[in-house]
């Protein structure tokens, strides 16, 4: 903000009439502009906090327990249709299943965490959004204040 005199004040008149609206504006406002705005968090804070939310983040479990049942029932089923022993139809497909059934496990931890560690990332971005909306929302309560100071005082503030 710039203030220009309206009346031909003089340069000690305008900086005693600044700081005493600034300490009127501060006090009404109860904001100071001179303070540093809030601290965001570094990179590395930032990626610990998506790696803790990825570690923390819900994991599938007996994806191979279901994919061998599922793979024995498949496999008996095939060997007794082919006269074969039904037996060792449901050992191939359980050992079978076992793999699928890790496979599709292990893809759906992965798709968890990553959604975790997303899901943190913009959580960490709305923070920082309104924190930095905050600060410019007490910025201009203070300005409020010191610009009627120093209209009244026969400024023009820009």
């Amino acid at each position: 903000m710039f203030a220009y005199p309206k009346n031909q004040q003089s340069a000690d008149q305008q900086l005693k009439d600044e700081n005493e609206c600034f300490a009127s504006a501060k006090q009404q406002s109860g904001v100071d502009p001179q303070a540093p705005p809030p601290a965001a968090k570094t990179e590395e804070q930032k990626k610990a906090e998506q790696k803790a939310a990825a570690d923390n983040a819900n994991q599938a479990k007996g994806g191979r327990v279901k994919g061998a049942a599922r793979g024995a029932a498949g496999g008996a089923a095939v060997g007794a249709i082919a006269d074969d022993e039904a037996g060792k139809g449901a050992a191939a497909g359980a050992a079978a299943g076992t793999m699928v059934g890790g496979a599709k496990q292990r893809r759906a931890n992965k798709a968890s965490k990553q959604q975790a560690a997303q899901a943190t990332a913009q959580q960490q971005q709305q923070q920082e959004a309104q924190a930095g909306a905050a600060y410019q929302q007490g910025i201009d309560t203070f300005k409020r204040p010191f610009s009627a100071c120093m209209d009244a005082r026969g400024y023009s503030i820009k």
